[in-house]
């Protein structure tokens, strides 16, 4: 399994680099001719700058993973490194100052580059899907056990045929049927007699005594082994293996932002991002908001409330006040659940419903409290009743809050009345929250950004 991917890895990534570099020529000769092209040696260190670039970039966002995506998706992908091809041209013109390969030999050199790369994609695809089907390319597979982990292995082969497997049967010492070829002791003449090359092994825990007579006789006719372990129900689609000493350890989650440098990069674009915030709107919109604020009710500008934040430790979260003040003390957690609460001024329905109400959360932002975008921080009164709902919920806090989220760009913003409707809410929120946790990168983030301006700009933030 992991020789043939390697395999279509290094072929995809050959072709690829080959197709780059007479582009590159291609696009020179085009923008200015071949014989300035020789005089102006350093373009052929930009060259190799952008070979390199290729190799880095495409590893960094799994272009070349087979993960049986439509193509628009690989077609985003590829954008991506286009992008990066684009901005190290740009910058090694710029930087060498460079007069004759400028704007058109950048023009020529990134429109072919995606033209021909998407052509590759699609030719590649088609390819390998007719040569599978034919029966070329493909290994016998067979599944130890006929539970429901190598069923579902099983089901996932079949409709994937660019996998390259066809599948030859179950082996397994409790069931019987029609796809089941016999017991483990017969399992030396199975590999022999349908030439085998690889096999699952899917085996309830209860079973795991069978597992070294299993792979002594698989080793025995050099048959690969792959072993999906009986608790891998636990693990989400990102669990992550990884060496401890001489122990391979199996992580259940891997989230992204556990590492330094993808966290680095979130803060510094929270910090540019609430700079550019402050800029264009904070330094007029606070004063003005401040000042209706306090002409339409009485009480202070800000609302300001403990909140949990990452590792769960408590920080004053900023808005705007929305509520009449002389109505809301006590210690009762009440949510706002509809729109009439009549605990809302006239002014805070608007902020609540164009979500203006947040914009003090970039000061969080900028103290390093909060993020532009992570699931929303839960004031300790919701914090406690939603922990009730969702054992989960703790997970939240393995990142920073954000102003904005994944949950709610989905319209999972707030409390309803009915109890039941909001358990399921909840629980549909806290998902979304771990889903963005675990699915998080930059473009994520601005794919979100994006969404929460255009649903503020149509009125559609589903706020109250």
């Amino acid at each position: 399994m992991t020789v043939n991917k390697r395999s279509i890895y290094y072929f995809r990534l050959f072709i690829d680099l080959l197709l780059l570099n007479a582009i590159f020529l291609l696009a020179a000769v085009e923008a200015q001719s071949f014989k300035i092209l020789l005089t102006h040696s350093k373009m052929f260190i930009l060259e190799a700058l952008l070979n390199l670039s290729w190799y880095f970039t495409t590893n960094v966002f799994g272009f070349y993973e087979d993960n049986n995506k439509f193509f628009s998706f690989h077609f985003i992908d590829l954008i991506k490194n286009v992008l990066g091809q684009l901005l190290i041209s740009i910058l090694f013109i710029f930087l060498l100052k460079e007069d004759l390969f400028t704007r058109n030999f950048i023009i020529y050199y990134t429109f072919i580059l995606t033209f021909l790369i998407s052509l590759r994609i699609i030719l590649f695809r088609k390819v390998l899907k007719t040569l599978r089907k034919k029966g070329l390319n493909v290994r016998n597979i067979i599944i130890i056990g006929a539970g429901s982990v190598g069923n579902s292995f099983k089901s996932m082969i079949d409709s994937n045929i660019q996998f390259g497997y066809k599948f030859i049967g179950y082996i397994d010492d409790f069931k019987t049927g029609p796809d089941i070829l016999g017991k483990t002791n017969i399992l030396d003449n199975v590999l022999t007699n349908h030439k085998i090359d690889e096999m699952i092994i899917a085996l309830p825990d209860s079973a795991f005594n069978l597992l070294d007579n299993i792979i002594r006789i698989a080793n025995k006719n050099a048959v690969k082994i792959h072993i999906i372990p009986d608790y891998f129900r636990f693990m989400s689609k990102k669990f992550e293996i990884s060496m401890v000493g001489n122990f391979p350890v199996i992580s259940v989650r891997s989230e992204p932002l556990d590492e330094i440098h993808w966290r680095i990069v979130k803060r510094f674009s929270d910090i540019i991002f609430a700079i550019l915030v402050s800029a264009l709107l904070i330094w007029w919109l606070f004063p003005l908001i401040g000042i209706i604020i306090k002409l339409t009710s009485r009480g202070p500008v800000f609302f300001v409330q403990k909140r949990v934040g990452v590792h769960n430790k408590t920080f004053n979260c900023y808005k705007f006040r929305t509520m009449h003040t002389a109505k809301g003390k006590g210690n009762k957690f009440t949510p706002v659940t509809e729109e009439g609460d009549t605990r809302i001024t006239n002014f805070g329905k608007f902020l609540r419903k164009s979500n203006l109400d947040e914009l003090p959360q970039f000061i969080n932002v900028l103290l390093g409290n909060m993020s532009v975008v992570g699931p929303r921080p839960h004031a300790l009164a919701y914090h406690e009743k939603y922990g009730k709902i969702v054992e989960e919920i703790k997970m939240r806090h393995n990142v920073k809050p954000g102003i904005t989220g994944w949950a709610q760009i989905h319209g999972l913003r707030g409390d309803v009345k009915d109890e039941k409707e909001n358990i399921i809410r909840t629980q549909k929120r806290i998902e979304h929250d771990l889903w963005y946790i675990q699915n998080w990168t930059i473009w994520l983030d601005l794919q979100i950004v994006l969404l929460t301006v255009w649903q503020m700009i149509k009125g559609d933030t589903k706020g109250m």
